[in-house]
């Protein structure tokens, strides 16, 4: 019944072409909660309710609070969530990550939204993480756009996305405050624990 669920939101985003996270990038992200004893999750982007739901399901224990901006997405994450029952568990924010304002601290930020801004929901929020969290951003390679030249990317709004994502990186590689590991599953994924 769970997978059957699951499986209907992965088709549903496949369908209306929802961004939701790579399956070898979720399998990665419950490993790693499951891991680290992880019970408190801020998610930067909802999108459908995919990911919180998946983390969600690791746990009795875990709570989510995830932001979305994108009034359907946020209707039909929603609408998930309840066909889960996670409606406790899972907190879901309607608004824009960069505009609001969070107290709680977090075991675990994980950042799935628009890629332009990663820099900015990185400094923004690392204020809600606990003394020994973790930071964790997904689609760092963006569909493999990252690794063509800038010359062959047709579209000047990808190759804007390509440079912001690859000042991003940049920016997790010297940041002094923080060890940052890259994987190379799914989309890209970085890991970053505060030093």
């Amino acid at each position: 019944m769970v997978e059957e669920k699951l499986h209907n939101i992965e088709e549903y985003a496949k369908k209306f072409n929802i961004p939701i996270i790579q399956k070898e990038g979720i399998e990665f992200l419950e490993q790693f909660i499951k891991e680290h004893n992880i019970e408190k999750i801020l998610e930067i982007g909802t999108a459908i309710g995919y990911s919180s739901i998946k983390m969600a399901l690791i746990s009795k224990k875990m709570r989510i609070t995830s932001i979305e901006r994108d009034e359907e997405r946020y209707q039909e994450a929603l609408k998930n969530i309840n066909s889960f029952s996670l409606q406790d568990r899972i907190n879901t924010i309607l608004g824009d990550a960069l505009t609001l304002d969070l107290s709680e601290k977090y075991d675990l930020i994980f950042i799935d939204a628009a890629k332009a801004q990663n820099k900015k929901l990185f400094l923004k929020y690392e204020k809600n993480l606990r003394e020994d969290g973790y930071i964790i951003t997904d689609n760092l390679y963006f569909h493999g756009y990252v690794f063509r030249k800038m010359e062959e990317i047709e579209s000047k709004n990808i190759r804007g996305l390509v440079r912001k994502i690859k000042e991003y990186t940049e920016f997790l590689q010297n940041n002094k405050e923080y060890e940052t590991k890259f994987y190379s599953l799914g989309d890209g994924i970085s890991i970053s624990k505060r030093i």
